[in-house]
């Protein structure tokens, strides 16, 4: 099941790398490549969030509504403040030491992840993703889901790969929000 305090702990990984503040939709897209890429080495996601197309480019569907304040949880507010109307800022008093929820491979991804596009402003990665996901389509002022199916496709898997990989990816996905009913 998606956390928000696993959201808001990449969130900051990535803010800290930034030196503690930086446009949500950088942030935003940062999480997304993070994600992808963890699907393509391990089948998995590291946010357990769903994806879908919007204007801007792919998005983490809960991620995108904490980051712009149509949706609140106290773990995200714990981590993660606004910094005017588009930036985010790591909450003062955090250190790269606190980010429990985020394990050893996943740590990897996103070291990969920001060291290969951190540098890019929020629309150099914009205009990557809309270059270079295929899942994207252009959902034209409104949004489209985004399938396990469509990413692995993107990503190079052939037709059956892409079916086999996306159904173990989304068995894993139901059995995790069916265990966290239970903690």
């Amino acid at each position: 099941m998606p956390s928000a305090k696993k959201f808001a702990q990449v969130a900051a990984y990535f803010l800290m790398k930034d030196g503690g503040t930086s446009p949500y939709m950088k942030v935003l897209k940062l999480m997304y490549l993070a994600d992808r890429r963890y699907m393509q080495l391990y089948n998995d996601s590291i946010t357990g969030d769903r994806a879908v197309s919007m204007p801007h480019g792919p998005v983490l569907t809960r991620v995108y509504e904490l980051m712009n304040g149509s949706a609140t949880d106290l773990h995200w507010a714990g981590w993660i403040a606004p910094n005017g109307r588009y930036d985010l800022r790591v909450v003062e008093g955090h250190t790269p030491e606190e980010l429990d929820e985020i394990q050893g491979a996943e740590f990897h991804v996103l070291d990969e992840i920001y060291n290969a596009f951190g540098h890019l402003n929020q629309y150099q990665l914009r205009d990557f993703t809309h270059e270079n996901c295929g899942e994207w389509t252009d959902p034209h002022g409104s949004s489209y889901p985004i399938s396990a199916q469509e990413v692995f496709l993107a990503l190079g898997s052939g037709e059956e790969e892409a079916k086999a990989r996306a159904s173990l990816f989304n068995e894993r996905r139901a059995l995790d929000e069916a265990l966290a009913r239970y903690r």
